[in-house]
């Protein structure tokens, strides 16, 4: 579904991706773990298309055309969706007409299927329905803001999903909603692909990855399987600074 090939990334003059390389197939799940400043949230960023960020070489596919180039709109509208790690405020937009505006242009979405929707989508995730009619985050507080993020993906409807540190600012209850939010949504959309940055595998205990994946200076260094996460927690990412840029595999 998504295959990202040789891609170099520069902000300004520093180089934040080196030669990164993955390929994500359709309803997988794949997590991306590593250090701060690795370049795991710029990653997020350049597949949709942030032009803050140079593409100085190699390609972004998404189910096999080359998006690179890209604007952010175009990409959405293709079916990516990324719940960010800071969700902004916007003050004067509601969450209920943001999601009602987006929905609607690829096609006219009815107002009684549309509240349905809404109105499932905040009971799975045990939130206020008054929250939908605020300003979009305005005021929330940081589990509040991730819990938005997902019922904008369960409304939405994604083909592919990056989950950039959805974990952060959570608490234990919080967490497993949301995490079992995301497992059920796969469940019901077998052929969508998720993509999970992050530091720490709690979250992995409701969201099963595939593959994990440990970056470090600006690309992969290992792939395994979801016991490489439970590495990672025991013996810290040490191991993988400043080796080589091969791809070690354990699977």
């Amino acid at each position: 579904m998504l295959k990202i090939k040789n891609l170099y990334v520069n902000i300004e003059d520093k180089e934040i991706l080196n030669d990164f390389n993955i390929n994500i197939g359709s309803g997988e799940v794949h997590a991306l773990m590593g250090p701060n400043g690795t370049g795991k949230s710029t990653l997020s960023k350049v597949i949709l298309g942030n032009k803050k960020y140079t593409v100085k070489k190699g390609n972004i596919y998404f189910e096999g055309e080359d998006i690179t180039k890209l604007s952010t709109d175009k990409i959405a509208n293709k079916g990516i969706f990324l719940s960010n790690q800071l969700p902004c405020e916007i003050d004067g937009v509601s969450t209920a007409d943001f999601l009602r505006t987006a929905l609607n242009v690829k096609e006219d979405v009815p107002l009684y299927t549309f509240i349905k929707k809404i109105n499932s989508a905040l009971k799975d995730l045990n939130m206020d329905e008054s929250m939908v009619h605020r300003s979009i985050n305005k005021g929330f507080s940081g589990g509040e803001k991730k819990k938005n993020e997902i019922l904008q993906m369960k409304v939405l409807e994604p083909k592919f999903i990056i989950l950039d540190e959805i974990d952060s600012g959570l608490d234990v209850d919080s967490l497993k909603i949301v995490g079992e939010n995301v497992t059920n949504y796969l469940k019901e959309h077998k052929d969508s692909s998720v993509l999970i940055i992050t530091h720490y595998p709690r979250i992995l205990e409701y969201i099963k990855p595939d593959f994990v994946h440990v970056m470090n200076d600006g690309q992969i260094k290992k792939t395994g399987t979801y016991e490489l996460a439970l590495e990672i927690e025991k013996n810290g990412y040490e191991t993988y600074k400043n080796n080589s840029a091969s791809i070690v595999s354990e699977l």
